[in-house]
């Protein structure tokens, strides 16, 4: 990055820590005892700090996607990668999916949980604790194996 954009983007940056300090400053001057109890206070401090936050966290999840997209267009081997990557998990959820079970959610004595009931939310549980514990094998496998392959060395 240039030196001139680099300094806009320190600006930018500064700018909206001294917008976070100031809400900051405002919250910490009303006191928590405050918000807590009043309605009125929480509507008018609170509210636009947590509407500032939700902006900022919009910016930078857009940010990243568009950055990343336009970096993963500028190299076509790094496009081909990150798509046999989706491709790839892709696969490891639909095989989750297919081992993943609809029946009801049970406690230790056999009664069905509240909101435990057999249906496509129950599937979609169990298939997502099944990715986990696919992906989280993986990934011990990937460890050791590159711990053992250090050892070796």
């Amino acid at each position: 990055m240039d030196d001139k954009k680099s300094k806009i983007l320190s600006y930018v940056t500064g700018f909206l820590g001294l917008i976070g300090l100031y809400f900051f400053v405002r919250i910490m001057m009303v006191g928590d005892t405050v918000l807590m109890d009043d309605a009125e206070a929480q509507n008018s401090i609170l509210s636009p700090f947590i509407t500032y936050s939700i902006f900022l966290l919009i910016v930078t999840a857009a940010s990243l996607v568009i950055f990343s997209i336009v970096n993963l267009t500028k190299d076509l081997e790094l496009f081909k990668r990150t798509l046999m990557g989706i491709a790839v998990m892709g696969i490891l959820l639909v095989i989750a999916y297919v081992f993943a079970s609809d029946a009801a959610s049970t406690d230790a004595l056999g009664n069905i949980m509240i909101d435990g009931e057999a249906g496509s939310v129950s599937k979609w549980v169990s298939t997502l604790i099944n990715y986990s514990f696919i992906l989280g094998s993986i990934g011990l496998a990937l460890f050791l194996l590159d711990f053992v392959k250090s050892l070796v060395k």
